[in-house]
């Protein structure tokens, strides 16, 4: 097995189980160096918790990069999540085209809506700021939400495969050539993921869990990653994540104290298994 040095960039959240309290264990845990690059520094997330602390760490970012530029780090993948602002897209593009070594590949999550609606943090100009990020990356990670903001596709709550396959499409145009898109179903009790490679769209089916947790995109987005720097083929990733992802859900679900996350660690052998 290669021995991967992944960079990731997203916020901590001390408290909470997202963003970089997720994928630092996740990708370490597939057998990756795990370095990070926080966005910023919370207390708690933000969904449930009320007077949360934030410290913005956005002017922190150039420094970082000038001195990894001088020791001549560079990473074999660079994977990004949850990024608080317009300048942040910015600073995050130019690491993109500058911090990966030969042949790295580059995944964005966009990671700022949902539910056909934009996070409250975010606005059109971030949208806007996150499309000239696409061109950027080599795989995008969005959901239905965040690929019909990127796209300029009007959101349905009810679609079929020609529509999915029509934002795939719009999407590509952005300068994505693949695409892994999230939380696409085509019956109540189902959803799945479907994978835009090549022009090709590829469909993995799944159980549907009517209960959300906070946190779970994060949990994929680090399972694909890992599996996918373990030497998967983008729709093996994109199945190990999906599968990893529900059993986290299902092994919470009944714990009513445990409302704000998944409890993902001690599932992480079963992780580890299917990448073997």
């Amino acid at each position: 097995m290669d021995y991967k040095k992944l960079l990731t960039i997203q916020d901590i959240s001390c408290v909470g189980q997202c963003s970089l309290t997720v994928a630092l264990p996740i990708l370490s845990a597939c057998g990756h160096e795990t370095c990070v690059l926080p966005s910023a520094v919370l207390s708690t997330h933000t969904a449930g918790f009320s007077g949360f602390t934030f410290r913005d760490l956005t002017d922190d970012i150039p420094q970082i990069c000038k001195h990894w530029k001088n020791e001549n780090i560079q990473f074999d993948g660079i994977y990004t999540g949850y990024l608080g602002s317009v300048k942040q897209v910015a600073f995050v593009k130019e690491i993109l085209d500058t911090l990966g070594k030969l042949n790295a590949v580059k995944i964005v999550d966009p990671a700022f809506a949902d539910n056909g609606k934009l996070y409250p943090i975010f606005d059109e100009a971030y949208v806007e700021a996150m499309k000239t990020l696409c061109p950027s990356a080599d795989i995008l990670l969005p959901n239905i939400s965040e690929a019909c903001f990127l796209s300029g596709v009007e959101y349905r709550e009810n679609y079929d495969e020609t529509y999915i396959k029509t934002l795939l499409n719009e999407l590509s145009k952005l300068g994505c050539a693949t695409i892994v898109l999230t939380g696409v179903g085509y019956a109540p009790d189902k959803t799945g993921v479907a994978v835009y490679e090549k022009g090709k769209i590829s469909y993995y089916e799944h159980t549907r869990i009517a209960k959300g947790c906070h946190g779970t995109g994060d949990v994929y987005a680090s399972a694909f990653t890992g599996a996918l720097f373990r030497g998967k083929t983008l729709f093996e990733a994109s199945k190990i994540a999906a599968d990893y992802t529900v059993r986290c859900i299902q092994f919470t679900q009944n714990d009513q104290t445990h409302w704000y996350g998944v409890k993902f660690e001690p599932l992480l052998p079963t992780l580890i298994q299917a990448l073997e």
